[in-house]
């Protein structure tokens, strides 16, 4: 696998269509994308209502569902974009970070319609992918900009929290990231220690619109002089006041708690990216990752920020399929061809792609 290769830019004359097949977690999904922009479908199959009754992912579970979605998945995404494989240049599927499991069932299907169809095979970071969302059009509608290097991209989602330098395509330089807890699985516990549905972000985010997050004083954990996060801190401090009050016979001001837990999270993610942004003198921001579709994170950096802020559709924010032929388009553009004996990666930092 050709983990660094030099992005070019392809000929004016040919349109490369790519299958994109996302299985990394609980989401199955397929997509066809044109020219890394295009989205001709973009189908995906949750597995939320399951894994709810755990209070999370069950992996077990989770690959089985795979097993049973991914070829009417499949199908439906070509019957949406209209077309059949014989119209597809390429497959493009996630091969890590993810879920064993999961990882195993998109990979060994990729490669049997890789086989089949004498089609190229391009393993796809997850994480990478996520970043190249925003290249992405939308609902018809192009984007107003592509984002401009050098950027400062920030990925936040239920296991990973990163904060990557970019100046040019497929060019990553890992500034900091989580050294515990995510910023999406800190949602999530929280979620739970307040009795709130999974997954936790939106559960935090509906209860904080009416909640005071001047409520709660909770601690941010600025690690002076580092790029990294760390959110377990704040968690032990929500679970300390949630017992607190456990013992009172007050309610638990589950929205108080909820909008001042958010403010806190938001806080250090907003102040760690724009000052990176200033120190390595960044032209824009791109903000990807299922946390990302939270409302507060967004319109904070929009109101904050001095330079441009790429942030994808709430659509194309959670685990997409699109996404992942988004970026096998450039990986496609820069060579990359893998063969049929690729292995899913379960932890795949982005900084090991430069």
């Amino acid at each position: 696998m050709v983990n660094n290769p030099k992005y070019v830019e392809p000929a004016e004359d040919g349109t490369i269509r790519l299958l994109g097949i996302e299985t990394s977690c609980d989401e199955t999904a397929a997509a066809i994308v044109e020219d890394g922009k295009n989205i001709l479908s973009n189908v995906v199959a949750s597995q939320i209502d399951i894994h709810a009754q755990y209070g999370g992912v069950f992996p077990e579970v989770a690959s089985r569902q795979h097993v049973i979605a991914i070829y009417p998945i499949l199908e439906q995404a070509l019957q949406q974009a209209h077309i059949t494989l014989d119209d597809v240049d390429g497959i493009a599927v996630t091969q890590g970070p993810g879920l064993s499991g999961s990882l195993v069932v998109g990979l060994n299907t990729a490669k049997g319609i890789a086989l089949a169809n004498r089609l190229p095979l391009i393993g796809v970071n997850h994480l990478e992918a996520h970043i190249y969302s925003a290249w992405l059009d939308s609902d018809d509608k192009a984007i107003d900009r592509e984002p401009e290097f050098p950027l400062i991209a920030l990925i936040v989602s239920g296991g990973h929290t990163e904060l990557i330098l970019m100046t040019g395509h497929l060019t990553y330089q890992r500034l900091g990231s989580t050294l515990d807890d995510a910023a999406g699985e800190a949602f999530d516990k929280v979620a739970r220690l307040l009795g709130l549905e999974y997954p936790g972000g939106p559960s935090i985010q509906q209860a904080a619109e009416i909640g005071n997050d001047r409520a709660f004083n909770f601690p941010r954990s600025w690690l002076d002089d580092s790029w990294d996060f760390s959110f377990s801190g704040l968690k032990t401090a929500v679970l300390r006041e949630v017992r607190r009050l456990e013992k009172t016979d007050l309610p638990l001001p589950v929205n108080d708690i909820a909008a001042s837990f958010q403010a806190a999270v938001v806080d250090v993610l907003i102040t760690k990216t724009l000052k990176a942004a200033e120190e390595y003198q960044a032209k824009d921001l791109l903000v990807a990752g299922g946390v990302s579709a939270n409302k507060s994170l967004r319109q904070r950096f929009l109101d904050s920020s001095e330079i441009p802020v790429h942030i994808p559709p709430l659509f194309l924010c959670t685990d997409n399929a699109a996404m992942i032929a988004g970026a096998g388009y450039f990986r496609y553009c820069a060579g990359q061809r893998d063969q049929l004996d690729i292995d899913a990666f379960p932890n795949w930092p982005v900084s090991e792609l430069a």
